[in-house]
């Protein structure tokens, strides 16, 4: 079969134009494989992005195909893939500017690829692809994190944010996290220190010693959030650059970055979920065929963890 169906929008905007149809059936090509995709996780904010509508030379891209972290398993080679195989369960990062996998199929390189847990649904799996890396590198890349320093994690209840607190445990740190009312006990169990409400408690004062604070929440960083690192610390932010005017006669380290693909790194993390040091929470899953409604319903649930597509069910 030429076709299959998938999740598209043929003009920019938001969860209101996406539309369940057939679409022409990918193709790898060289150092590509096909994956037949059995979960794919999404981000309520990606049809935002100017990556998910125009090419890296500026072209229009629609129709799209959301939907930027899979798990699935290899159906199809392109030419010059030697590591994977026809039948390898794999899980990965679609690239932001390319078709996602809100799809049955998708193309990725396969250098963006790694074995998925062999402890985790595919459902999980797919949770972890983006998320999780996003964490590994903001800790190990950006941050640096040393054992015995002081993470401060904004959001520990959110996609990232969970990764993050369980990440930074494993890296030896110690762990302050804020959340909701609702997930403040399911952020102590993923090993945090010091939770925090972030509707009753001003976490400065707490904060101002911290020598890492990753801000998970999104938005632009506050003068609060800059507060909340030591002199001489570091801060990364995953939604945007820290306004430079916050950071006048701060001496602290400001990082902005997107995650990129990394293969050797989702190894090691399917590696850290096989052994049990960190673990997938999925919030809700959704059918391939209502990907609108998870868009459109799934930032109101406001559970911990990630929403995923359900593409073949485990």
């Amino acid at each position: 079969m030429n076709s299959m169906m998938a999740i598209r929008t043929h003009h920019r905007g938001g969860s209101e134009t996406l539309v369940y149809e057939k679409a022409p059936k990918p193709a790898p090509g060289r150092g590509e494989v096909l994956v037949q995709v059995h979960a794919a996780g999404i981000t309520f904010s990606e049809l935002g992005w100017d990556e998910t509508w125009r090419s890296e030379n500026g072209e229009d891209r629609t129709p799209v195909i959301p939907g930027h972290e899979v798990s699935g398993v290899v159906t199809e080679l392109g030419s010059g893939v030697s590591r994977l195989q026809v039948g390898d369960e794999v899980y990965g990062r679609v690239g932001f500017n390319r078709n996602g996998a809100a799809a049955e199929y998708v193309t990725v390189p396969e250098a963006d690829l790694a074995l998925k847990p062999k402890s985790a649904s595919h459902i999980e799996s797919a949770s972890l692809a983006m998320a999780a890396l996003t964490a590994w590198q903001a800790l190990n890349d950006h941050a640096r994190v040393q054992p015995g320093e002081h993470v401060a994690v904004l959001g520990g209840a959110g996609g990232v944010g969970s990764f993050t607190v369980q990440l930074a445990k494993h890296l030896g740190a110690r762990v302050t996290a804020t959340a909701g009312a609702g997930a403040l006990q399911f952020v102590s169990a993923l090993g945090a220190d010091v939770v925090l409400d972030y509707a009753i408690v001003n976490p400065t004062s707490v904060y101002l010693q911290a020598d890492v604070v990753i801000d998970a929440v999104g938005g632009p960083a506050s003068a609060e959030t800059v507060n909340m690192v030591r002199p001489g610390g570091r801060l990364v932010t995953l939604s945007q650059p820290v306004d430079r005017e916050l950071l006048k006669d701060r001496e602290i380290t400001a990082m902005f970055f997107v995650v990129a693909a990394n293969a050797g790194e989702l190894a090691e993390i399917s590696s850290l979920v096989d052994k049990g040091t960190i673990r997938a929470t999925v919030a809700q899953v959704f059918p391939l065929a209502e990907a609108r409604a998870a868009f459109e319903d799934g930032p109101t649930l406001r559970k911990p963890g990630k929403t995923v597509l359900a593409v073949i069910p485990d």
